[in-house]
């Protein structure tokens, strides 16, 4: 009887836990697909930082190391991690991104979004400007 018994516990527990495992593995993908909308606030910022010689290297050396594996060395979403994702990284040489305010890289780099990392905590403030930077320059340099 006992066997039974935790027999019809299991499938309650699997029928009410279902929908709630249906809802957190397929509502992740239906938000990847929407558009990555910044606050108004937040894609007013102008970069603080200086877009100078020593700024840039600094920005250089982080993207290289932490947007690299995905965006790829010259920022064309390329990276041998992009291959593993179903969501692709974003072009940096674009005319989408040249289109984004710098106040908006920013917003994206900090708070992040499924597959892209949260920088926030990883970086300094003046870091992720850094960053911001050395992407205005990928445009620039990439042969079309």
């Amino acid at each position: 009887m006992r066997h039974h018994s935790q027999r019809a516990e299991f499938y309650v527990l699997v029928l009410l836990l279902f929908p709630v495992l249906y809802l957190f593995t397929f509502s992740k993908n239906v938000t990847q697909t929407k558009p990555w909308s910044v606050p108004t606030q937040a894609s007013n910022v102008k970069n603080p930082v200086m877009g100078n010689a020593s700024t840039l290297k600094e920005g250089m050396a982080l993207y290289q190391s932490f947007c690299t594996p995905c965006h790829g060395n010259k920022g064309k979403g390329d990276g041998p991690a992009a291959a593993a994702l179903t969501i692709k990284p974003a072009d940096h040489t674009s005319a989408t991104m040249l289109a984004e305010t710098d106040g908006s890289l920013f917003y994206k780099i900090s708070e992040g979004r499924t597959p892209m990392p949260q920088y926030k905590a990883a970086l300094t403030e003046t870091q992720r400007w850094e960053l911001v930077g050395f992407i205005r320059t990928l445009n620039r340099t990439v042969k079309k």
